[in-house]
């Protein structure tokens, strides 16, 4: 992938020498923090009882990072380019279709543990978005385990992850997330509360897919293999692959990001047509958008 870099952005918080307290939140597995705060509204509770509650799975709260300097350096440069790619791409989005200015999030860079407005959260977690204070988190040592452990190397399978996140906020200023948050108030049982973090996830692939389309025509372009590169990295983190990885086996109704067929589908759909209204799912689970 070729990048311009006068999309470098400059709303990254790097936070990976500031440590944390007390234990972490850890041992959750996947990209799992939405669906803890959705349960913490069905449940009636603040979201950090239930994010504090978790036991770190490490022991840790600020283990050093495994990528050397020049890595991480490097890392950097990408995430910034990533995100002011994104950030270019969705204002232009919003004024076209919606007719509003799009608000930047921050990404918070971290090393081992982070303290966020939904709590705290260890790097095992993965990269997530807290709708409380409109900031992504991101360990830069999950860019190279997406290649190690998950077997989707890349650089546009990398983006992918950031461009998913982006796609939760985009869900948070338009509303998105608070028609779930009631959904899931009003569900009657777990498996319920399951559809609508399942309906968020695949929406955020999307809208993933839906800023792959756009950037490509204006800010980037696309080298042979990237886009299968996105593709390779949505399957690799469908819960019934992660599950059937880490379990032997998988249980539908536990799902929370969709099937890795779902989770390619959703990404392929918003790369297809460009359009915010293509990422709707025409479903009780969430509104439809403009």
């Amino acid at each position: 992938m070729r990048w311009r870099k006068s999309s470098k952005s400059g709303n990254v918080e790097d936070r990976r020498s500031v440590g944390i307290p007390g234990g972490a939140v850890g041992g959750i597995g996947g990209l799992l923090l939405i669906l803890l705060l959705l349960i913490s509204i069905f449940l009636g509770v603040d979201p950090s009882q239930i994010l504090q509650g978790v036991p770190d799975s490490t022991g840790t709260t600020g283990q050093p990072s495994q990528l050397s300097e020049d890595q991480q350096n490097q890392s950097i440069e990408f995430v910034s380019l990533v995100l002011g790619d994104t950030e270019v791409t969705w204002s232009e989005i919003f004024n076209d279709e919606l007719g509003r200015t799009y608000a930047d999030p921050k990404l918070v860079l971290f090393t081992g543990a982070v303290q966020s407005a939904c709590g705290r959260a260890s790097a095992s977690l993965g990269p997530f978005y807290c709708p409380g204070d409109q900031k992504i988190y991101l360990d830069l040592d999950f860019l190279n385990d997406l290649k190690g452990n998950l077997g989707a190397p890349g650089d546009f399978a990398q983006a992918y992850v950031i461009a998913h996140e982006v796609g939760h906020h985009v869900q948070n200023l338009v509303g998105t997330m608070q028609y779930a948050d009631k959904m899931v108030a009003d569900a009657t049982s777990e498996s319920e509360a399951n559809q609508e973090s399942v309906a968020l996830e695949l929406q955020a692939d999307c809208y993933a897919g839906l800023w792959a389309n756009r950037s490509a025509q204006q800010n980037l372009i696309l080298e042979s293999g990237d886009l299968e590169e996105a593709l390779n990295a949505a399957s690799a983190v469908g819960d019934d692959r992660l599950q059937k990885e880490s379990q032997g086996y998988v249980v539908p109704d536990s799902f929370t990001h969709g099937t890795s067929a779902q989770r390619v589908e959703w990404f392929s759909r918003g790369f297809e047509s460009g359009k915010m209204a293509s990422c709707d799912c025409n479903c009780p689970a969430l509104p439809a958008i403009g």
